[in-house]
């Protein structure tokens, strides 16, 4: 195993995962979802500079290759997990998590099964698009959770006539209700839109990974 940069990034990445998770037993609301989103999108970066860096500086190695999808994989189902529980198993974000679960969940017991041959599952760019859009859609999903805490914190007491006449311009947004009621409304729009576009792209790769493993996979006669 090398000590270099690449390596210590992804190995930073890959214990910022469950960092992710621990956020919210430590912090409360809405402390721990600023955290626990900009703990995922450091994390996140890193998953662009750890790949630059050794290519740039020639220190690929067996080690970050094998580490680099595991970081991301424990980033992206942690993260899931967690964002699926705090929106109260919304099925808009549960359906599309349980897709790309299920997708990682295969994926690895296909490389296991093939062993050496699992070399015939590279990641293609799709992938890698892939892996991309799952990372925003869950950065946009945190940062909505951020957007709607606020919101119910700063309507907590007013009745739902007062809250309407605020948004509607009526009576003075003094407490910023209206910029917490946007952003927590479009930030789950697109958080939403990105988390099944990723599980779409998801499927389709699967698939794709699953063709390519049928031949070894058949009972030889």
């Amino acid at each position: 195993m090398r000590w270099n940069v690449p390596n210590i990034l992804t190995i930073i990445r890959l214990f910022a995962a469950p960092g992710v998770a621990i956020m919210f037993l430590y912090f409360a609301r809405p402390w721990a979802d600023w955290y626990a989103m900009t703990l995922f999108i450091l994390a996140a970066i890193t998953d662009f500079f750890d790949g630059y860096l050794a290519r740039k500086w020639g220190q690929e190695s067996r080690f970050g290759a094998m580490l680099d999808p595991i970081a991301d994989k424990a980033m992206v189902v942690i993260a899931l997990l967690v964002i699926t529980g705090v929106s109260g198993m919304n099925p808009w974000i549960l359906l599309p998590a349980t897709m790309i679960l299920f997708r990682e969940v295969f994926v690895s017991g296909l490389r296991e099964f093939l062993g050496d041959k699992a070399k015939l599952l590279q990641v293609t760019k799709l992938a890698k698009w892939k892996t991309t859009a799952q990372m925003v859609a869950i950065a946009v999903l945190f940062a909505q959770g951020v957007f709607e805490h606020y919101f119910f914190m700063h309507s907590y007491g007013m009745d739902p006539q007062m809250v309407a006449d605020i948004l509607s311009g009526e009576e003075e947004d003094i407490l910023g209700l209206g910029w917490s009621y946007f952003g927590m409304n479009h930030s789950f729009t697109l958080g939403v839109v990105l988390l099944w576009i990723a599980g779409v792209l998801t499927f389709v790769t699967g698939y794709d990974y699953f063709r390519k493993a049928v031949p070894y996979l058949r009972d030889e006669k």
